[in-house]
């Protein structure tokens, strides 16, 4: 069977099982199920302190890197999410009342954004609501009342944009049965306070699993809470205490100086978690970054194991000493050390590490921007090399660097980067024009 037949076949196969579930759920709870406000928005002086608030929980949410496009207006929607059943854009979420949610009530922001039922029926998990649904009644308030004070910007956006049949939105009635918890946040009784706004700010606004947490075929959560996760060509590691791939060798401090500045001793951050950094954690308090980062530090470490680094003598790490210390040892320097709080460390960096080496491929062919914060004014970037280095030394190179000064990963192959070459859009090898084909 090929290729398409299986997506065709599965296709099939998935609506009918989420149809299936769907109806239940749909006669169970239905789309028009009311959800009472506990928490009304107040007025004079009080509603300009709630505004702040809200504020402050939408950049706790990240809500304008999902909401604004590539030079658009902010909140404005149209943002681009490639998922693997195809893209789907964000809504505009500004008060112009024919093309953003102008007209709409508290309850139905609240249905929206904690239940993921939107104007148009159920939401994709694209907008995480399943994390979103702990947000507490308080916050829920804050946020609409700062969202109603967002200026009116006409645009209208075409949010659906996936093929049949994963377009047909009433399957969803099943993915949420099946994965969806409707409950809000709950404090652990035995832990303390800060370990608990530290859960909190993690599964609920800040939805690290969203990214940080592998999905099944369905795009629902695995088990692997928080143990890594690839999205749109990047690979965002594992934050638990894995002293190899995770957070195991840093320290509080580390976690709070990467989030509020996208730097510390050890790495930098690139792709959409440099959009998160910009957008969101560099505005957090100092308590609730300390809280994140207690909260982080107490997780069990995943049980991957480090595997065995390849020998120096193996052929792809010789030709990768070579091509790293012509092109790459003038910046991360000959030991792979980096310069602190500027050019990532390459010795015992978790997301070089990582069993998944998207990420590094994206940032080796594509070249990445440093994070630019308050904490960070002078963020050094990284150059494109997609011209520069052909597939094969791209993967050697990166060998390399996984297999050198205490690391050990899966080595990449040429194949691997003319695969990421193609889907990701980076510029064709210069050489190739004169050597032929890699």
């Amino acid at each position: 069977m090929g290729k398409k037949m299986r997506r065709v076949a599965y296709g099939i196969v998935s609506v009918a099982v989420l149809g299936a579930v769907g109806y239940t759920a749909w006669v169970q709870y239905g789309l028009h199920k009311s959800y009472p406000q506990t928490v009304q928005i107040s007025s004079g002086s009080a509603l300009q302190e709630q505004i702040k608030r809200g504020e402050y929980v939408s950049r706790l949410s990240d809500c304008t890197a999902c909401h604004t496009a590539e030079g658009g207006k902010p909140f404005a929607g149209g943002y681009r999410l490639n998922t693997p059943f195809g893209a789907i854009l964000s809504s505009n979420i500004t008060s112009d009342p024919e093309t953003g949610i102008g007209g709409w009530t508290q309850e139905q922001f609240d249905r929206a954004v904690r239940h993921g039922i939107g104007s148009h029926g159920y939401l994709y998990a694209a907008m995480p609501y399943n994390a979103y649904a702990k947000l507490t009644d308080q916050d829920l308030a804050d946020l609409w009342a700062y969202i109603k004070t967002i200026p009116p910007v006409k645009n209208k956006v075409v949010e659906n944009q996936l093929p049949f049949p994963f377009n047909q939105r009433w399957t969803l009635a099943g993915w949420n049965l099946l994965f969806f918890k409707d409950r809000v946040f709950e404090p652990k009784a035995t832990a303390s306070e800060q370990f608990n706004r530290g859960a909190y700010l993690v599964d609920g606004p800040g939805h690290c699993a969203s990214c940080h947490t592998a999905k099944n075929l369905l795009g629902g959560d695995t088990s692997a809470y928080l143990q890594g996760g690839a999205l749109q060509g990047w690979y965002a590691p594992d934050l638990t205490a894995n002293p190899h791939s995770g957070l195991g060798k840093w320290s509080e401090e580390d976690i709070v100086s990467y989030l509020r500045s996208g730097t510390n001793k050890i790495t930098a951050s690139s792709g959409p978690m440099t959009e998160a950094i910009e957008n969101s954690t560099q505005y957090m308090t100092d308590d609730d970054l300390k809280a994140i980062a207690q909260y982080l530090k107490a997780l069990p470490a995943s049980e991957a194991p480090a595997p065995t680094p390849l020998s120096s003598d193996n052929t792809a790490m010789m030709t990768g000493k070579k091509v790293y210390e012509s092109q790459c040892s003038a910046c991360h320097v000959s030991n792979g050390s980096g310069v602190r709080n500027m050019i990532p460390s390459l010795s015992g960096n978790p997301q070089v590490n990582s069993p998944d080496p998207s990420s590094l491929v994206n940032v080796v062919l594509n070249g990445t921007d440093g994070p630019l914060t308050h904490a960070n004014p002078t963020a050094a970037g990284m150059p494109a090399f997609s011209q520069k280095l052909s597939d094969s030394n791209i993967a050697d190179v990166m060998t390399y660097i996984r297999n050198s000064w205490g690391n050990a990963a899966a080595p990449v192959s040429a194949r691997q980067i003319e695969k990421a070459r193609l889907d990701l859009q980076a510029k064709p090898w210069l050489g190739e024009s004169m050597h032929g084909k890699k």
